[in-house]
């Protein structure tokens, strides 16, 4: 007998679109993936993209969805807003919004906020993901949820006391394919998070954060005066801009990080951490977000049947 579909949960980003059928115990049961993120749905509408990937797996119209990411920004489908920090990640699905004038029911998780005039930041997807590694890893007091724009997180127990932004993912794009340095890294093209240069680079960066735009600029000097290999720079490049943003998170060795990220950039972060003498614990970022998704829709859920019964 097949196990019943329980909840859609949808991780919708600004470039790619995430979707599973969970069973009430949170197992996947079916999964879409498309490049179909917000800024390619405008257009058709959200509630259109949506429903036809539920039709193509056959979902039930009376199956609910529980949405994180950008989705609910402003430019979005319904705009979520935020919580303010400190802020209970276990609390993100009571505060989801309800989506108005469709058939379905559907939730869209709030982001977060650091609200300071020196240092404001914001996290939205991130926050669930946050969520399922929190209950992966209940006492850890660090997380890094490396990305386009990597997250680095402090919490007190389920409270999250603070949060970072780092662009490096961001950064290293440009520069790799928009500076002069392109004639030196070769442009797109894969980085072994083994390699010597990347390792080199990791503690160049970290130890010496301060240099990181003359240590860029020696990746084109190399090139011109001992001809410096182009995976070789493109591996120096990634290690320098990850090992900054490690001196910038203030990483010091010895220190327990949780570690929540999958494939290149799992390998590429737990080298660069393992090599400044972090104690890691990987957490699977797919599973992280699953796992959050179906705990926000519980809570979520609950919130909604107290409501309904006042």
């Amino acid at each position: 007998m097949s196990v019943p579909s329980a909840v859609v949960a949808v991780d919708w980003g600004t470039s790619s679109f995430r979707l599973w059928l969970l069973s009430a115990g949170g197992t996947v049961l079916a999964e879409h993936r498309s490049h179909e993120g917000m800024s390619e749905v405008a257009g058709r509408g959200f509630e259109t993209v949506l429903e036809g990937h539920l039709a193509t797996l056959s979902a039930p119209r009376e199956l609910p969805a529980i949405i994180c990411g950008m989705a609910g920004s402003r430019q979005g489908w319904v705009e979520a807003g935020y919580l303010d920090i400190p802020a209970n990640v276990t609390g993100i699905g009571q505060n989801a919004t309800r989506v108005p004038g469709v058939a379905r029911e559907i939730a869209i998780i709030p982001g977060l906020a650091v609200r300071s005039t020196d240092e404001p930041d914001v996290m939205r997807g991130e926050e669930t993901q946050l969520l399922g590694a929190y209950l992966e890893m209940p006492g850890g007091a660090r997380y890094c949820m490396p990305g386009t724009h990597s997250k680095w997180v402090s919490m007190d127990g389920p409270i999250v006391t603070g949060f970072e932004t780092y662009m490096t993912g961001e950064l290293f794009s440009a520069i790799n394919d928009n500076t002069i340095l392109a004639h030196s890294t070769g442009g797109a093209g894969p980085v072994d998070a083994q390699d010597p240069a990347f390792l080199t680079g990791v503690r160049d960066g970290w130890a010496r954060p301060e240099k990181t735009t003359h240590h860029l600029f020696s990746l084109r000097a190399g090139q011109l005066l001992h001809a410096t290999e182009a995976g070789c720079n493109r591996a120096r490049l990634s290690g320098l801009l990850i090992g900054t943003e490690l001196a910038g998170a203030g990483i010091r060795g010895g220190e327990q990080v949780g570690l929540v990220a999958s494939g290149l950039l799992q390998r590429l972060y737990h080298a660069a951490l393992s090599e400044c003498g972090a104690k890691l614990r990987d957490i699977d970022a797919d599973m992280a977000v699953r796992r959050g998704l179906m705990e926000a829709w519980r809570s979520y859920s609950a919130t909604t049947g107290d409501r309904k019964r006042a």
